[in-house]
């Protein structure tokens, strides 16, 4: 966990619904929803809702959301599912968190880095277990079965592949996908 989900969530936690300032333009406007939708591949962000500290930029019907920065002015985006965003609340009000589901989050333009082992650190950049991570994703492992993902590549997201054999794996896409897949 890092302090970039602390910060986030606990915004959204504590204040729920922020408006955004007025120093907000047309052009910042669009430039913080093309930087939310770079954290993760298109065939998940073009259809994901782009909040900015608890406020809506752009509506998505894929239940993805994605987020231009973890912290205030940080630069670095990630898009997260239901899971992970109910996580985040959890971290940011210090709430219990048990997943009932798997949830995955990208971060493709990295973090901005955070300490390893405490989300609540209070200077994380000079905790001794620091770290900054380049492109990733992170996923919540609850005890499930692969029945709880779906086995369709074009559903948008991870995915089971050989699903009823005993080489059954999840997918996680990193990166598009050639041209011939869509």
């Amino acid at each position: 966990m890092n302090k970039s989900l602390f910060a986030v969530s606990f915004t959204i936690a504590v204040t729920g619904a922020v408006v955004i300032s007025g120093n907000v333009t047309a052009d910042n406007h669009a430039s913080m929803i093309s930087l939310a939708r770079s954290a993760a591949p298109s065939m998940i962000s073009d259809d994901a809702t782009v909040m900015y500290r608890g406020t809506v930029l752009a509506e998505g019907s894929n239940g993805w959301v994605c987020l231009p920065e973890t912290l205030p002015d940080d630069g670095a985006p990630m898009c997260n599912d239901s899971t992970w965003m109910a996580m985040m609340q959890a971290v940011g009000s210090k709430a219990p968190f048990s997943a009932d589901k798997i949830g995955v989050s990208y971060m493709l333009q990295g973090d901005a880095g955070t300490s390893n082992a405490d989300p609540y650190h209070a200077h994380p950049m000079e905790a001794d277990d620091f770290i900054q991570e380049g492109p990733h994703l992170m996923m919540i492992l609850p005890s499930v079965t692969l029945t709880d993902i779906t086995n369709d590549p074009f559903a948008g997201g991870s995915y089971v592949m050989w699903r009823d054999t005993p080489y059954a794996h999840i997918m996680i896409p990193v990166g598009e996908r050639p041209d011939s897949n869509k």
